[in-house]
C-alpha cells in the first residue's frame, strides 16, 4: 500500500515542533508531572490558532488525526483545561523566541522593516 504524502498541516506541525525543540526546554521544572512536554503544548496551542478552533475542538478533532499525533509523540490527549493552563504560563518571552525562529525560515528578498515598539 502506497503510503500517503505529509498534509500541510502535517508539515505545519512538525515545524512548530522543531522550533519549540529549539526554543524551550523539554519540561517547564524539574518537579513536572513529565505527562507532557513543552513542545506538545507549543505545537497544540499553535495548531489552535492555526486551525482557529476551541480547545474542545481542537481536541476532538486531534481523536481523529492519528498521524498528527504521532508526529509530536502524544499517546493521550491532555483535558482541554491542561492547554488552557500552558496557555497561561508560557511567557510572552517564549512566544517571542518562537515568532524570530519562525522568521528565519522565510525567504526573504533583501528588504528589510523597522518596528518602532
Amino acid at each position: 500500500m502506497q503510503t500517503l504524502p505529509k498534509s500541510r498541516l502535517l508539515r505545519f506541525v512538525e515545524e512548530v515542533l522543531q522550533l519549540a525543540k529549539r526554543a524551550v526546554a523539554r519540561y517547564s521544572s524539574k518537579f513536572s508531572k513529565q505527562r507532557y512536554t513543552l513542545h506538545q503544548h507549543i505545537v497544540l496551542l499553535c495548531l489552535k490558532v492555526r486551525k482557529n478552533t476551541t480547545y474542545r475542538t481542537l481536541l476532538d478533532e486531534l481523536i481523529e488525526m492519528p498521524r498528527i499525533r504521532n508526529a509530536i509523540n502524544l499517546t493521550e490527549l491532555p483535558a482541554p483545561s491542561t492547554l488552557c493552563k500552558a496557555f497561561d504560563r508560557l511567557d510572552m518571552a517564549v512566544w517571542r523566541v518562537l515568532l524570530n525562529l519562525s522568521v528565519s525560515l522565510l525567504p526573504t528578498n533583501g528588504v528589510a522593516g523597522i518596528d518602532a515598539s
